[in-house]
Order: structure tokens, then sequence, then C-alpha cells
């Protein structure tokens, strides 16, 4: 098997999808910042509760496992 070329278009291409993938988690966390300041009065106690919670479900849900987080 070969290996695959590395040119500046790959590397264009993989560094936008990761710039991407950061910008939308920043939203995301400012999103949720916002969101504490709004609703919960800046405790960040149930927020980070809830993500807790739902990020459990988001890894359980799709296999009915843990499997991903016995890697941490």
């Amino acid at each position: 098997m070969s290996k695959p070329k590395i040119t500046l278009q790959y590397l264009a291409k993989n560094i936008s999808i990761v710039i991407g993938l950061v910008l939308i988690w920043r939203g995301i966390w400012y999103a949720l910042d916002g969101l504490d300041k709004w609703i919960f009065s800046d405790s960040h106690i149930w927020t980070a509760l809830g993500g807790i919670v739902i990020g459990l479900l988001v890894l359980y849900l799709p296999d009915k496992d843990l499997k991903e987080i016995e890697k941490l």
C-alpha cells in the first residue's frame, strides 16, 4: 500500500476543518456562558452538571455502552 502524498491542498483542507471546529466550539462555549449569566445568575454548577449528564447520554445512547470513556 502506498501512502497518500501530503500536498498543500490536503494540509489546507484539514487545517480549515480544524479551525472551523475550534470556532464552533468557541461559539458554543460563549453561548453557554451567556446562558449561565442569564438563567442561573452566573452559577456554573447547574450547567456543569447538566453538561455531564447530557455528555454521558450522547456517549451512551448510540451503542448502549460507555466504552468511549475507558480511554480516559
